[in-house]
């Protein structure tokens, strides 16, 4: 009895628990045979231990030279869509214009369509438009298929937006452009920000769409397709291992960043507070 009591009383930290291990023993794995020492192509099974991939992570040639690829495809993706995403999310919200209500549901279709249909569909227009594949058009369709997700983030932290702030800066003499700059763009960082970062991983990690389109160009996942086919070196499980803790680290310093900024906020409050009772009455 007491034992389902307990069991009922954490059901939620056991199911998330369980979760989480599900979500990360495939990225556990990767970093475990990161260290192993496979005998011939194939890093399936363990064999021994080693240092050497470790060592020279980036000695393979083609391997490092579709993981810059990558790099640099995914920063210039998700800057461009999160420019355009972001200008799309504020004209979406605050104007009125002919076309908004589809404009609207239009923008979440990508977000709902298959990638083998967005890839093939992007590649019979690049052919019909007598383009070249290659690294343009991959930008061109990553920058395509991450507006969607820029413009669902942003739309929602304006939906929230204290307009007031605005109307203050606009009465105290700043013109649409300092208004925007010094007010509007910075509420609207955490949300650009985060817009950005999911550009850039979702861009860093697609393999369909790139697969479409990319011509002679191979990046980062279309190596690690292609080495499938003849054994997969211990170098990607390296430079994956090393991309995840990046990502973790990033995640962290944001966390923190966030707790930060609530501690001062609530300083801040606990102060103005301070201050509003010593007043004389």
């Amino acid at each position: 009895m007491k034992a389902w009591t307990w069991l009922k009383d954490h059901a939620v930290n056991i199911i998330a628990g369980l979760a989480l291990f599900y979500m990360l023993a495939p990225i556990a794995v990767i970093a475990v045979f990161s260290f192993n020492d496979p005998v011939g192509r194939f890093n399936f099974e363990w064999v021994g231990f080693t240092l050497d991939a470790w060592k020279n992570p980036f000695g393979i040639t083609e391997l490092t030279d579709a993981l810059i690829t990558s790099i640099q495809l995914a920063a210039i993706s998700s800057i461009g869509s999160t420019i355009l995403g972001t200008l799309i999310a504020i004209a979406l919200v605050r104007y009125n214009f002919f076309g908004r209500r589809a404009a609207n549901f239009l923008i979440v279709i990508p977000l709902a369509t298959p990638e083998v249909v967005i890839g093939a569909s992007l590649l019979s227009m690049f052919l019909v438009y007598g383009a070249k594949l290659g690294f343009g058009t991959l930008v061109i369709a990553h920058i395509m298929f991450s507006i969607s997700f820029v413009v669902i983030v942003v739309r929602s932290r304006l939906i929230g937006f204290d307009r007031s702030l605005e109307e203050a800066a606009a009465d105290l003499g700043a013109n649409a452009i300092t208004t925007f700059r010094k007010i509007t763009l910075p509420l609207l960082a955490p949300a650009v920000g985060a817009a950005l970062m999911l550009s850039f991983a979702l861009s860093i990690d697609d393999f369909v769409i790139s697969n479409f389109n990319s011509g002679a160009t191979v990046t980062f996942p279309l190596y690690i397709f292609g080495a499938n086919q003849r054994g997969i070196p211990v170098e990607v499980n390296v430079i994956a291992t090393m991309l995840f803790a990046v990502t973790v680290i990033a995640m962290a310093a944001v966390i923190i960043q966030q707790r930060r900024a609530e501690k001062m906020a609530e300083k801040r409050a606990d102060d103005a507070g301070t201050t509003g009772m010593s007043m004389p009455i």
